[in-house]
């Protein structure tokens, strides 16, 4: 999220979590302020390899309640993190393509609160792209995780057959294919796809 209004219309949809990304080379870098939300959405900080005190520093300045984490970040950055912001929900991201070894994944288990598997790419995040969802069938761990990469409209009944696994997925992260420009989000097509995938 980007624009001050659009933040207003996305969160009257009452989404779970909001994303707002501190990453100067993204095109949906943030940089504005937040609106008051309602205290059931949580604001969540996307960062990539960023100092651990900038991320603590923004958590602060703008409230967030959950940090995404984007880049190569270790254990002991994310146990740092878990120290210094105990009740701030901490979500690592994977990428994946055609394969992932999840025994990657062990040594974060203890640190972390989510994973969430997004589709490797030229860019971190936003890339419009799906995986190959049937690598997930080797997912060992019982943490439960966000779905993400290239989840739109037209990708629905896959998410609903997937959803209906035993997989543990937590939440659907929805960014690209529900934009008019980079930050700025179609209301209209996000109420479509709320209303759709809570059918059957």
């Amino acid at each position: 999220m980007k624009y001050v209004e659009n933040i207003q219309q996305v969160a009257g949809l009452q989404p779970d979590y909001l994303g707002f990304i501190f990453y100067d080379k993204s095109k949906r870098n943030f940089e504005g302020i937040i609106p008051q939300l309602p205290k059931d959405i949580k604001k969540t900080g996307v960062f990539v390899n960023e100092y651990l005190e900038i991320v603590i520093s923004l958590v602060e300045e703008y409230k967030l309640e959950a940090v995404q984490l984007h880049g190569d970040e270790s254990v002991t950055y994310i146990e740092s993190l878990k120290e210094h912001l105990p009740k701030v929900e901490l979500i690592k991201v994977f990428g994946i393509k055609d394969e992932f070894d999840f025994e990657i994944l062990k040594s974060y288990e203890a640190v972390v609160d989510y994973f969430l598997f997004d589709t490797k790419g030229k860019e971190r995040g936003g890339n419009g792209v799906t995986f190959d969802w049937s690598v997930l069938k080797n997912y060992n761990s019982t943490k439960p995780f966000f779905l993400s990469g290239g989840i739109g409209l037209e990708e629905i009944k896959e998410v609903q057959n997937i959803i209906k696994t035993d997989l543990p997925i937590y939440a659907l992260d929805v960014n690209s294919k529900f934009e008019k420009e980079a930050g700025l989000k179609s209301v209209k097509k996000i109420k479509k796809f709320k209303n759709e995938i809570s059918t059957n």
